[in-house]
């Protein structure tokens, strides 16, 4: 997927919610951890749920299909608050170009989203690993394919929960 460029058009970094930096940073931790082991990074996403983070993967022929299906997975989940999208990718710099492992997402209802990434260089030898960095850099926004998605809690698990929140709308 080195086809996709997240352009950075602002001049200081945003607060991202923490939700949301939580799901990215678990995503790039588990791409860094692919590439470690010499496995390929097939592009994914991760989907909060409560307190659970689903992985899905979506190898597809091209990057546009990759997008798409990741956007449809996202847009049809019921229960997910925050989501990424995590792919091999690259990134311009004022040095020039250098390998990403990236991962941009958004929140529910929110109207924009954002990208971050791990830069890595490749190895240098025969089957050594690539050099990934542990610290994340800010990429850019990025599309929110969570946008239209209403930001509404999931089902209640339990019928204790079931019933804490009908109590809890009694109340208000």
């Amino acid at each position: 997927m080195a086809d996709r460029i997240v352009e950075d058009t602002l001049e200081s970094i945003p607060e991202i919610p923490e939700r949301l930096q939580a799901v990215l940073i678990a995503s790039l931790k588990e791409a860094r951890e692919r590439l470690e082991k010499g496995e390929s990074v097939v592009p994914f996403t991760a989907l909060a749920v409560k307190e659970n983070l689903f992985l899905e993967s979506h190898p597809a022929d091209d990057t546009q299909q990759c997008f798409n299906l990741a956007r449809h997975t996202v847009q049809n989940v019921r229960g997910a608050d925050a989501y990424a999208l995590c792919y091999d990718g690259y990134v311009e710099t004022d040095d020039g170009t250098k390998d990403a492992l990236i991962a941009e997402g958004g929140m529910a209802g929110e109207p924009e989203g954002y990208a971050i990434g791990y830069l890595y260089e490749e190895a240098k030898e025969e089957g050594a690993f690539p050099k990934v960095t542990s610290q994340p850099v800010y990429i850019g926004p990025a599309p929110n394919f969570m946008m239209l998605t209403p930001d509404v809690p999931a089902e209640p698990a339990t019928e204790a929960e079931a019933a804490e929140a009908e109590a809890t709308d009694a109340a208000e």
